[in-house]
């Protein structure tokens, strides 16, 4: 009786190592169970596996005036984007937090908008702004579009101009208002051609 006892408190496991179907893991590993969510690396025991923590999310992080200020200005990880969308869509951005926490410190030390962006120029140069400022140098890449622009749309009204000038001018040499030609059929066949159109009329 019992060893029935003993043979049914033997686990699967158990019995399988005393066939030798399942290999003893060496010496100093642990057995790490496969399921998700358990085991040393599970994530339900240690979320951080999934990827880097990050600090809770507050009201400040979405302020209006933090926004609008953190949208002037460029994330440096190189995604092209401002600060404030790069932080809340590419949660794998470490570069877009940390600027994040420099502005809400500036902005919580009493500092203005314009303040804070001249900061940011001091410090990282003024590519840290996402549109440069429009003095100097800078006031071509503000005018010399819209200038392009202008020029182009002048030079089309000029060739359209010349163009309608020139055909005038050619309907006026040829003597007045050009005359359809002739169509090249004989009175036979225009009188049959007359009397089908009639037909189909009717």
């Amino acid at each position: 009786m019992s060893d029935i006892v003993s043979a049914a408190a033997v686990t699967r496991r158990g019995f399988l190592h005393r066939l030798g179907v399942v290999a003893v893991a060496p010496l100093g590993v642990a057995a790490q169970d496969s399921l998700a969510g358990r085991g040393d690396v599970g994530t339900l025991r240690d979320p951080s596996v999934a990827g880097r923590s990050r600090q809770p999310t507050v009201a400040a992080d979405f302020d209006a005036q933090i926004r609008a200020i953190e949208q002037r200005l460029a994330c440096s990880c190189g995604c092209t984007l401002d600060i404030f969308t790069c932080r809340t869509t590419d949660f794998t951005c470490t570069y877009s937090p940390r600027l994040h926490r420099e502005v809400v410190a500036m902005h919580q030390a009493g500092k203005s908008a314009q303040e804070i962006l001249d900061a940011f120029v001091a410090q990282y140069g003024e590519k840290a702004l996402m549109a440069p400022k429009p003095e100097g140098f800078n006031l071509w890449g503000y005018l010399l579009p819209g200038a392009a622009i202008t020029a182009a749309g002048v030079g089309l009204f000029a060739f359209i101009s010349r163009r309608r000038v020139r055909l005038a001018a050619t309907g006026e040499a040829a003597g007045g208002p050009a005359v359809p030609p002739q169509p090249d059929a004989s009175t036979e066949e225009l009188e049959r051609l007359q009397r089908a159109l009639s037909e189909v009329e009717d």
